[in-house]
């Protein structure tokens, strides 16, 4: 049986070993139909915009760490009164990549393998957005009432 892969919706492949010494800044931007991709992904109401400013630095002789901040406008569905709001949210990025063959699994620092010499910044900030978006989103000072038949 083959594996079937499913490509990333938001995909900027980064060759590491051609990452400057010093860093490499990178711009990710996400399309129109990258964002309606990712929305249904994060099974959000709309994401009208993602990008993201990175810096890419050679880290531990051979691997790479990305740091940076996203940034997304999106529309939510509140799970208190079910209204669509709009919010726009800035997420800060610090991720770690080795070799595969120089992981790890005691390793103080969380790192991920490293495919084939090449890391993906779209699914890096994906995955940022869909891990730091408030999966119970609500408008600013909603809460939950006690029902009064209770």
């Amino acid at each position: 049986m083959t594996k079937k892969t499913v490509a990333p919706e938001l995909s900027r492949p980064l060759q590491i070993d051609r990452v400057p010494r010093k860093g490499s800044h990178e711009r990710v931007v996400a399309d129109a139909s990258e964002c309606a991709l990712l929305a249904k992904r994060f099974s959000i109401h709309a994401l009208h915009k993602l990008s993201a400013l990175l810096l890419a630095t050679p880290w531990r002789g051979g691997g790479v760490k990305v740091t940076g901040s996203v940034e997304v406008d999106v529309e939510l569905v509140s799970v208190v009164s079910l209204e669509i709001f709009s919010a726009r949210r800035t997420f800060k990025v610090e991720r770690y990549f080795l070799p595969a063959n120089k992981l790890e699994p005691n390793e103080e620092v969380d790192a991920d393998p490293v495919h084939d010499g090449v890391i993906d910044l779209g699914e890096i900030v994906a995955e940022t957005v869909g891990l730091e978006l408030d999966p119970y989103p609500r408008l600013p000072g909603e809460t939950f009432a006690e029902s009064e038949n209770n």
